[in-house]
């Protein structure tokens, strides 16, 4: 069962604003990027209760600004000097010797359940503070939550961009030889920590997303013999399956970005189509009414548009038609089929998957279907979801042969990066959650 954390932040009264726009300001493009080099000391502790955490919290801010491939970790042993008071000015000469050009110090107070975290960014070539230093105050069992909301700071001040590091991942853990595979649903933090089971195994279960403010998820069960889909509340793991019409299947879903609305695909008679329904199970609208399949429907955020799997054209390929419905245009034109498509939350691009030339992909395109990118190839790369700042994208990864097994991979949207996240076991089906509150 997921546990809601309260956390607040306050500003520290002790530093300098940051410039408008510093020389450590590193522009995301598409273009091959120098990673920047930066330091993080081990936070100090306060106090002996948080010894623990003052060296933890440091690790995982590094872990994080490393793993983005944007920023390459000085380590510590090249160290000049080090930090002994979080008070104390920053030798910045000894900082520019080993060439770091940002400096993350930070300083833990722990008492009983509390933990106190302040950090502070610095331009070290400038010679400033980057931006004004801040705290954090939460619960102890917060404290990766914690790390990851500093180095979601850090990356912002630095990139520009909203960071991504305070998110979940809901996925399918799978257990079991490949033609009998168990499936339940998990959640994790976006880099694998803190994995906890939302569903047992006794039902299949598959294509999880999260609701718009994180607090629920859909996904599709088979736990009555065929597919109908399901709405979770991730806090208190319980379920309810939707209204569904007798003789139907029900699989695909996914909110809109206000939460109001469910979209999905139903089959019926040998024939399947996308509805639309209200969030409490009321006033079904069919959506599209050709006589192929159509599938896998994904909001724009602004909730006006849904991109859309189809094959009405002879083979799978992506289309954009109204939220309400309507003419619908095609979109992908490239060798090859299309499907999973997934509108970013920046609104410019739309991931996909793509399998041509006994290949599989992952991709982004414009929304108008220009400019298609090809990110990844492998044996089976499917099922891309983006990171809540629209830079990121994970996918399923899914290795040859009949001891292969499903893994989550994450790549940048220029193909840079590409990333396994590390799971207990075989997973499935990644959907990223919006940052945490």
């Amino acid at each position: 069962m997921a546990v809601l954390i309260a956390m607040t932040i306050s500003v520290l009264g002790l530093a300098r604003p940051a410039q408008a726009q510093g020389p450590l300001r590193i522009e995301i493009t598409d273009g091959v990027i120098e990673p920047l080099p930066f330091a993080v000391p081990d936070f100090q502790a306060e106090n002996g209760a948080a010894a623990e955490y003052a060296r933890s919290i440091a690790r995982v801010v590094a872990a994080d600004l490393a793993g983005t491939g944007l920023f390459r970790e000085i380590p510590a042993d090249a160290f000049v000097s080090g930090i002994t008071s979080f008070a104390s000015p920053v030798a910045y000469a000894d900082w520019k010797a080993i060439n770091a050009q940002a400096l993350i110090t930070g300083a833990v107070s722990a008492s009983g359940d509390s933990l106190n975290v302040k950090f502070r960014v610095y331009d070290v070539f400038s010679g400033q503070p980057l931006g004004e230093g801040l705290q954090f105050s939460g619960a102890i069992s917060s404290w990766r939550r914690v790390a990851h909301k500093v180095a979601d700071i850090v990356y912002s001040r630095i990139t520009g961009e909203s960071g991504y590091f305070d998110s979940r991942v809901v996925f399918v853990a799978e257990t079991g030889p490949k033609n009998a595979k168990r499936k339940r649903l998990a959640v994790m933090d976006y880099d694998g920590a803190n994995v906890q089971y939302l569903t047992d195994s006794s039902a299949l279960v598959l294509a999880p997303r999260f609701s718009p403010t994180g607090d629920k998820v859909l996904y599709t069960s088979y736990e009555t013999g065929f597919p109908q889909v399901y709405v979770l509340d991730v806090a208190t793991v319980g379920r309810q399956a939707l209204s569904q019409q007798q003789g139907t299947m029900t699989f695909a879903p996914r909110f809109s970005p206000d939460g109001r609305t469910i979209v999905y695909s139903l089959s019926a008679g040998g024939n399947t189509d996308i509805y639309a329904m209200d969030i409490n199970g009321g006033n079904p609208r069919r959506l599209t009414s050709t006589p192929s399949i159509e599938t896998a429907p994904s909001f724009s955020p602004d909730g006006s548009q849904i991109v859309f799997e189809s094959d009405r054209s002879g083979t799978p390929q992506l289309y954009v038609m109204p939220a309400g419905g309507g003419e619908a245009t095609r979109i992908s034109f490239g060798q090859g089929r299309y499907g999973t498509p997934v509108w970013s939350p920046r609104g410019d691009l739309i991931a996909f998957t793509k399998q041509n030339a006994g290949r599989f992909h992952i991709g982004v395109m414009r929304t108008d279907g220009s400019e298609e990118r090809l990110l990844t190839a492998s044996f089976l790369d499917e099922g891309p979801t983006w990171a809540p700042n629209g830079r990121v994208i994970m996918f399923t990864r899914e290795s040859q042969g009949a001891s292969g097994a499903p893994s989550l991979y994450s790549v940048d949207i220029s193909g840079r990066n590409l990333r396994r996240v590390v799971t207990e076991g075989a997973a499935s089906d990644p959907a990223w959650s919006p940052l945490l509150k």
